[in-house]
């Protein structure tokens, strides 16, 4: 049986950032453009947190089954650790998929039934990552799945659900936070080209190989603020965002400086810090 600490840590905790950090945004851009109804904010977090959660078990289990967990370098894989028994990391994946649906649920029925499909496409896209026989993470779609759903999804769903309107702010903010997600999810994925490349893992690192893997990562990381320039225009306090410049540079000078294996494990937690920087900037900038 796994322990508590070791359950937490499956949960991959440093991954997180990414489901919270877009509903931070969307509220931002809810509380600028009208009066958010601030308890809807609350459940599309529960949504996206327990969205994550289950992703990152689904993903620790179908890996697990396939064998591709086995040799990997970073945070403890339960399944393939042996820490728990598979069916147990399964269960707790569809027990986080429920409660995500069910809150989802409660969304729709106050504002409009077609999130019910977005949030039975974000469900399938979660299990279908790592998950059946043909996984589009295996055919290095991943990094589109998550601009998609923890980007334009995520912010823009996150707004409509308080003000009920789709103002362009919500997708021109859903943009750099779709690139800081993938840029966490290249991190991982360039620490793991060699066992994926072994095992069979067609991730977009792998299909790019190392060097352009470390160039899209610094792309990733660099852009956002791009975007907060642009944005200042018609809203200056979103140069807020700015201010986590700094935060930008440690990680991406690991990743160009040819850091590799368990070199790049502290990347992960410093690319969420500067998700979550940025993000509760920019945050503020488009409320004021």
């Amino acid at each position: 049986m796994a322990t508590l600490s070791q359950w937490v840590a499956g949960s991959r905790p440093r991954t997180l950032p990414a489901s919270l950090v877009p509903v931070v945004v969307g509220t931002g851009v809810a509380v600028g453009e009208g009066d958010p109804v601030w308890w809807r904010g609350v459940l599309a977090a529960v949504v996206a947190l327990v969205l994550q959660i289950g992703v990152n078990y689904s993903n620790d289990y179908s890996d697990g089954i396939r064998g591709t967990d086995e040799d990997r370098v970073g945070p403890l894989r339960l399944v393939g650790s042996k820490a728990a028994p598979p069916r147990q990391v399964l269960a707790a994946a569809l027990g986080c998929f429920l409660v995500a649906a069910v809150a989802g649920l409660v969304l729709a029925a106050v504002t409009t039934w077609w999130l019910l499909l977005v949030g039975a496409l974000a469900i399938l896209a979660a299990w279908f990552y790592t998950g059946g026989k043909t996984p589009y993470g295996y055919r290095a779609l991943g990094e589109v799945s998550v601009f998609v759903f923890f980007g334009l999804v995520a912010v823009v769903g996150t707004t409509y659900v308080q003000i009920e309107e789709l103002p362009w702010e919500a997708w021109a903010a859903a943009v750099p936070i779709g690139l800081l997600a993938c840029g966490m999810l290249v991190a991982n994925n360039l620490r793991d080209i060699p066992t994926d490349r072994e095992s069979g893992k067609r991730t977009l690192a792998v299909v790019l190989g190392d060097r352009w893997t470390r160039i899209l990562y610094a792309a990733c990381t660099a852009l956002p603020f791009m975007f907060a320039l642009a944005l200042a225009a018609p809203h200056p306090w979103a140069l807020l965002a700015l201010l986590a410049a700094p935060l930008s540079l440690p990680p991406t000078q690991k990743v160009l400086n040819g850091a590799a294996g368990p070199a790049l494990i502290p990347v992960l937690g410093e690319t969420g810090r500067l998700q979550i920087a940025y993000g509760v900037l920019l945050a503020v900038g488009l409320a004021l």
